[in-house]
């Protein structure tokens, strides 16, 4: 199950939008059946003004590969009742905020063991991955699904045209 939350705030400083609650990947932390839930999230730029949930993960797996996370707000990788998450060649930009440099946020006390890994990201103004547990966090793909990741300073470009599409009615996107 993939629950996809968005909530638009005012930013007092601008008069632009904001948004919370960006991705949140399983039904809740007691639903064990979300232990075969396996998600990949790759190309997408999570730009200025996201607050957290890029994703947060419940339970099951999430690889997170080849994105672009630009000065969010309170974390941008997050999770809880136990998930593994394998971050792969993203390119994260920490906001100036000192408090909010921190990639990877835990709902719990216990996730020493979690299995949290980083491996080719790139850390920009002082963003950092916080890893976690032993063994490998690797995707588990077929060869079918399998797909090579790019290095992390490759993804400004890879994901240079991400994002939502600027259509009008009308008129062809």
């Amino acid at each position: 199950m993939v629950s996809c939350t968005i909530e638009h705030l005012v930013d007092p400083k601008s008069p632009k939008y904001v948004d919370n609650l960006v991705m949140l990947l399983g039904h809740n932390d007691k639903f064990i059946a979300d232990k075969v839930m396996k998600v990949t999230l790759v190309f997408n730029h999570f730009g200025e003004g996201l607050i957290e949930r890029m994703p947060r993960v419940r339970i099951g797996y999430a690889h997170v590969a080849n994105n672009k996370y630009d000065e969010w707000k309170m974390y941008a990788i997050g999770g809880s009742a136990n998930p593994t998450i394998f971050s792969e060649g993203n390119y994260f930009v920490a906001p100036d905020n000192r408090s909010s440099k921190q990639v990877t946020k835990r709902e719990a006390t216990n996730w020493q063991n979690w299995k949290w890994q980083s491996s080719k990201d790139v850390f920009i103004n002082g963003a950092y991955f916080v890893p976690s547990g032993y063994g490998s966090s690797a995707p588990l793909y077929t060869r079918v699904q399998s797909f090579t990741v790019a290095p992390g300073y490759m993804v400004p470009v890879l994901t240079s045209n991400a994002g939502p599409l600027r259509c009008l009615v009308g008129k062809p996107c």
